[in-house]
């Protein structure tokens, strides 16, 4: 939010160019003529984070005119973000792709749905640079509020490895979905694999492999992940330190 005031106030002292993005705004959407509207805008918007501040100008959100959406089920609630580079992708057989409201998707970051597989995202989420969502086969179901940082990689498949036949003619055999709760934070390169239930609030350390479920408010940190305490304990901690 500092960061959006920051930006908010810079252009404030630009009138002109608050004008004409205001303007232009208010037309953007995924048409023809919303996807000019946004270019429009962005001439003069600043980039990466620096511009989430778009996506509250106008109920349809913003969705860089150098992201590719490229899914004909792809649904979304008011004011989101869509970065640079992002790609919601539609593979054979592909499930729907939902986001909640004010969802952000950040640069670089992949979405694919492929041969059943779904994915929703609920409303405040936040995927930040470079993660990779495949849902094939499985579906995943991140939370509304969850935060995952750069890099970070969802699985709910893996290839079949029978002898005698090459890994890649073999079909994508399902591990079972995914289910990241509400207001998660998955820390940067964490990866997790299938039937896994991430709980509400859970944290999840830098670099961890999650593949088995972890409680609600839990803190897990390794590969595999091990739950090593809970955000409660570092509560009890404080206050008797205090």
């Amino acid at each position: 939010m500092m960061s959006d005031f920051h930006h908010t106030s810079r252009l404030q002292n630009n009138r002109l160019e608050l004008r004409w993005i205001r303007f232009w705004m208010k037309r953007a959407g995924l048409g023809r003529f919303g996807r000019f509207a946004t270019w429009m805008a962005d001439r003069v918007a600043d980039p990466h984070k620096a511009r989430a501040y778009l996506s509250r100008m106008n109920p349809r959100g913003y969705i860089s005119t150098r992201a590719i959406v490229y899914h004909s089920d792809f649904h979304y609630g008011k004011h989101i973000f869509i970065d640079d580079r992002a790609i919601v992708f539609q593979r054979r057989d592909g499930g729907a792709v939902e986001f909640g409201n004010r969802v952000h998707i950040y640069r670089d970051t992949i979405l694919e749905t492929g041969f059943g597989g779904q994915i929703r995202i609920g409303s405040d989420a936040s995927i930040h640079p470079r993660c990779q969502i495949n849902a094939y086969v499985s579906p995943i179901e991140i939370g509304s509020g969850v935060m995952l940082a750069p890099n970070c990689g969802l699985y709910p498949y893996s290839h079949g490895i029978a002898p005698g036949m090459s890994i890649r003619e073999q079909p994508l055999v399902s591990q079972g979905g995914i289910r990241i709760g509400d207001e998660a934070w998955l820390g940067f390169g964490v990866i997790v694999l299938g039937k896994v239930n991430i709980g509400n609030g859970a944290v999840i350390g830098a670099g961890s492999v999650v593949t088995r479920d972890v409680p609600d408010h839990a803190i897990a940190v390794g590969n595999p992940a091990e739950v090593v305490k809970t955000r409660h304990d570092l509560l009890a901690a404080e206050r008797t330190q205090s």
